[in-house]
């Protein structure tokens, strides 16, 4: 009776942790995109202090400037303006918004919007007022007030590429000649050098400023191990503590320290401004209301003599997260650029990984058969270690009468006994958490390869299968209970099991199983339901990631039928401790009754 008591609150709690990881998925890791409305943050007039000797300090802030007519417009129309100067490099394609000098059509060649090969490329940047929108200005602050973005610049050229720069240039009332000469690489960094030739008849203090405006609608969301939002280095320190939900609600955040770089990061973009060799005044991020949000670099002011000159560069990266790219940018000295992506802690293990992958994808051409020969490498690296965890599970099964011995004769003294028992060890050469080793090592390698699995943009819409996984870094779609979307209904979350997690459930049974191991009926019954309940908590993680389990579950079955064929005495040891616990039960339920 104890016992079904057991096994029914057993049954019971592995229903509510289904239904808690349900919860907690979708509460932690939301599919669809920030929607909250926010409240509009008044942008704060301030005067910073402790500028460099010889410049004077005008603006702190940077007022929205924007005198452009209010809703929204379509992004056809607004990208069929004559007024745009065309941008085409190997990586990404768009064009440049001559009224206001901002970048802010971008679309990424290398990467679709979706699995489907038809669906168009990612379209980063997109203009104000437009769905979505998101772009990059340069402009300056003369006399402490912002120049207006709606004023129309002229280019020297009709197209931005790699061999191709092109100079913005516009001069107002006063005779200043201002200039913005942007050149790309081959990548996703933009140059910008902004330049004031003062040739009117009197001093001016002017500001070079660069901005980056985004829609947060359009945001991937903000995950436990997948930042998104706000994120920069400040005084060599990252610094990403907000989502755009935190941001909105402290309105802004100026974080200490000289800035190397900052932006927006998406799961698989990342747009950042990173400052030239200027001195600079304000720089930090902020919430303008209605899921707007900013990040603004000012520099100092200075004061431009009548014929002066004025020149300052910023930079700007736009583009896809590919580790490879933004740590050949950090190599030529930004600070800590690859850690725009999110490693973590596992940072030193997780690129090796992802090194890895990528040289066995070469190999084969496929994503998913790169990750079972991954596998298969870690399982024979350590099926030494494997094999010396087996020995000592055969000695430690070989000196069971000597440790009842020793428990037996000082049963009442507990201290006592643990030293005999470490004694007995040490004489028999015995290591009692040997056979803990090779589950330890796994967990490490197991938590690197999904951070790979949801970071690395190169697992992004790659297949495994073509009718069947089309996307290593999604979920399995096919679920059991639909069959794979040909029912025409949906499943629940918890119950949107797939023939991935299926095989995860029952490679882990055959595991257990095979596991020799002697527990109590009680025991043994929670261990029985442990891999069912693993299956379901397990469905919504990358298929990925279940392809890596399920093949190591299989190696292991491969692993335990060969170490057992070596070591025999394992099971008899087991046969005869289970018989042995079989009749104390019986005995123990003859003497109740």
């Amino acid at each position: 009776m104890d016992n079904q008591r057991n096994l029914l609150l057993a049954v019971a709690l592995s229903g509510l942790l289904i239904l808690g990881w349900d919860f907690a998925m979708r509460t932690f890791y939301p599919a669809a995109s920030l929607s909250a409305p926010t409240e509009a943050v008044e942008p704060a007039a301030q005067t910073s202090a402790g500028s460099a000797p010889g410049t004077t300090t005008v603006a702190a802030d940077l007022a929205d400037g924007a005198e452009m007519p209010s809703g929204p417009i379509d992004l056809s129309a607004a990208l069929a303006d004559p007024n745009r100067v065309v941008i085409d490099t190997p990586k990404v394609a768009g064009s440049i918004n001559l009224r206001g000098a901002r970048i802010d059509d971008l679309v990424l060649k290398d990467y679709r919007q979706s699995v489907d090969r038809d669906s168009g490329p990612v379209r980063l940047f997109a203009p104000e007022r437009t769905d979505n929108q998101y772009f990059a200005e340069f402009g300056f602050v003369v006399g402490g007030q912002r120049v207006s973005s709606n004023e129309l610049w002229q280019a020297d050229g009709e197209r931005l590429t790699p061999q191709t720069p092109v100079t913005l240039t516009r001069t107002d009332a006063s005779g200043a000649v201002y200039e913005i000469a942007l050149s790309i690489d081959e990548n996703y960094m933009i140059t910008a050098q902004q330049t004031v030739q003062n040739t009117s008849g009197s001093a001016a203090i002017i500001q070079p400023f660069a901005l980056i405006k985004r829609d947060a609608r359009s945001a991937s969301p903000d995950e436990f191990i997948v930042h998104s939002g706000p994120v920069g280095v400040f005084g060599g320190t990252l610094h990403d503590p907000n989502s755009y939900e935190e941001l909105a609600e402290i309105g802004r955040d100026t974080p200490s320290g000289a800035a190397s770089w900052l932006g927006f990061t998406d799961r698989y973009w990342h747009s950042a401004l990173i400052p030239g060799d200027g001195e600079v005044d304000n720089v930090g991020f902020r919430s303008l209301g209605d899921q707007l949000f900013r990040s603004d670099l000012i520099y100092d002011a200075q004061t431009v003599p009548a014929g002066g000159t004025l020149s300052q560069t910023t930079r700007l990266f736009a583009g896809a997260k590919n580790s490879v790219i933004l740590d050949e940018y950090e190599d030529t000295g930004i600070t800590y650029f690859g850690k725009a992506i999110s490693w973590g802690w596992f940072e030193w293990f997780e690129k090796p990984l992802l090194w890895l992958l990528r040289a066995l994808n070469d190999l084969v051409g496929n994503f998913g058969v790169a990750i079972i020969l991954l596998t298969v490498i870690v399982r024979a690296l350590m099926f030494p270690i494997a094999q010396k965890g087996f020995a000592s599970m055969a000695s430690m099964k070989a000196i069971q009468p000597k440790m009842k011995a020793v428990q037996e004769r000082y049963k009442d003294d507990k201290q006592k006994q643990q030293q005999e028992i470490m004694k007995l060890y040490k004489e028999e050469k015995v290591n009692p958490v040997a056979g803990c080793l090779p589950m330890l090592l796994q967990i490490p390698i197991f938590f690197a390869l999904y951070k790979v699995l949801i970071l690395s943009i190169e697992m992004r819409h790659e297949p495994f299968i073509d009718f069947w996984i089309k996307d290593l870094s999604a979920p399995d779609p096919w679920t059991i209970l639909n069959l794979g979307g040909l029912l025409p209904f949906e499943v629940p979350g918890f119950l949107g099991i797939g023939v991935l997690a299926v095989l995860l459930g029952l490679t882990m049974w055959l595991t257990f199983k095979l596991n020799p191991s002697v527990m109590d009926p009680m025991q043994q019954q929670i261990f029985n339901l442990m891999p069912w309940v693993l299956m379901f908590v397990m469905a919504p993680f990358a298929a990925g990631l279940l392809l890596y389990w399920v093949t190591s579950n299989i190696l292991t079955v491969a692993q335990q039928s060969y170490l057992y064929s070596k070591h025999p005495q394992l099971k008899a040891q087991a046969a005869k401790d289970k018989a042995e616990l079989a009749k104390k039960k019986a005995k123990e339920e003859k003497s109740k009754a």
